[in-house]
């Protein structure tokens, strides 16, 4: 999918450089060749108006006014119907036949001004009807001035090409290195989150096949009931995250903003906490500042405060107390938990807001999945706050950032 989407954002440059250097090349041939054939006129039309040369005043052929710098040749039709040609020794003006033909053609056609393809020449009619006079003008060196102007376009849009082409093929990557990055990360997640629903499904299946086995004695088929109800409720927690995660992901959660006492809230959510520290022989202390206001979903807000004191009871050590502060700062207030545990390194900090991931893979009991400091970032960023990792002299301290009220 990826390879697909990169060509395709190839192609789409490559057609816009296409359409591009098409598009100049037209406008700038087609001003050329507009500004070629305006000056070849402007010097026919000065010759045009130059007063007929008497015989003491005929000019030689070389000899051309500064001002006109292309081949030309002036035909007069004298009162015997002879020709009389002066100008450029470009062409050979002896030629009667020639000349004769060119007039001809002129004489056949209702332009004022046009050309003749066979002789590479542009003619003009005089105004004045005696005597007869045409002014021709050399257009080879306009024609291969043109044909200059395209060699040298081409050359310049095949290097343009390749230089664009890798320019694309960069951009391309550039572009598509989020979706990659996304495309990989749901991959994993998905892997992870069938190698997690993997582990308990087999523990059911292994536990209903022993549980039909008639062999086996009631108080052990009890057991395989018990063994199958707690893993499908681990499955079910499992299950349940992900649908959130999928929520939060999609913005489909109902999210109801209100002002809350900030404070209040996680006073709350201290209390049944206290408890289950005891029993696990930890200390939980607090410094919570009172009156702390601010707005957003009081639910999602109480289980995040939940999501870091469960980590906090799992990962931190007995030894030292877990401390939970909150603080107001300029426009925001900071929660902070804190506790002492297996030093988190500054990638761990980073990583462990991924889903399913976890610091010491060894160490995992079963309940838990790696998905509640995840579900925790999505909250926060939610509520246009942020959530972050710190560890220093062996305490771990998670933060959470808001705006106060």
């Amino acid at each position: 999918m990826l390879k697909r989407l990169k060509i395709k954002f190839v192609i789409v440059i490559m057609s816009i450089v296409t359409l591009f250097f098409g598009a100049s090349f037209g406008i700038v041939m087609h001003l050329t060749k507009q500004n070629i054939e305006r000056e070849s006129i402007q010097m026919m039309n000065a010759m045009q108006f130059r007063p007929p040369f008497s015989p003491q005043q005929q000019r030689k052929p070389n000899d051309i006014p500064d001002n006109i710098r292309l081949p030309f040749f002036t035909v007069t039709v004298s009162e015997d119907g002879s020709f009389k040609a002066v100008g450029s020794d470009y062409y050979d003006l002896t030629d009667d036949k020639m000349l004769s033909t060119l007039m001809d053609f002129v004489r056949s056609s209702d332009k004022q001004v046009g050309m003749i393809p066979e002789y590479d020449l542009r003619y003009m009619k005089s105004a004045r009807d005696v005597p007869e006079s045409v002014v021709f003008a050399d257009i080879s060196s306009e024609k291969a001035m043109i044909r200059g102007l395209i060699r040298n376009f081409i050359i310049t849009g095949l290097i343009g090409y390749a230089v664009f082409f890798v320019i694309s093929l960069l951009l391309a990557k550039w572009a598509t290195k989020p979706v990659e990055k996304t495309w990989n990360e749901q991959k994993q997640f998905i892997a992870d989150a069938s190698h997690e629903l993997k582990t308990p499904i087999t523990v059911i299946m292994t536990n209903a096949e022993m549980l039909s086995d008639k062999s086996y004695t009631q108080s052990d088929r009890e057991g395989f009931t018990k063994n199958i109800l707690s893993t499908t409720k681990r499955m079910r927690g499992l299950v349940e995250s992900l649908l959130e995660l999928a929520r939060l992901d999609n913005n489909r959660t109902a999210m109801i903003k209100e002002i809350i006492d900030y404070s209040k809230l996680i006073n709350n959510c201290l209390l049944p906490f206290e408890p289950l520290f005891y029993e696990n022989d930890m200390e939980l202390s607090s410094d919570i500042d009172e009156g702390i206001r601010v707005e957003g979903d009081k639910d999602k807000l109480r289980q995040v405060v939940t999501i870091l004191l469960d980590n906090a009871l799992k990962y931190c050590d007995k030894e030292q107390p877990v401390t939970v502060k909150l603080r107001r700062q300029s426009a925001h207030c900071l929660l902070s938990v804190s506790g002492k545990g297996s030093p988190l390194s500054k990638a761990d900090c980073e990583n462990i807001f991924k889903r399913f991931y976890r610091v010491d893979p060894s160490r995992n009991d079963g309940h838990s999945y790696g998905l509640g400091l995840s579900i925790a970032e999505s909250i926060i960023s939610e509520h246009g706050g942020r959530i972050w990792a710190e560890s220093e002299n062996g305490y771990n301290t998670f933060w959470v950032s808001l705006a106060e009220k």
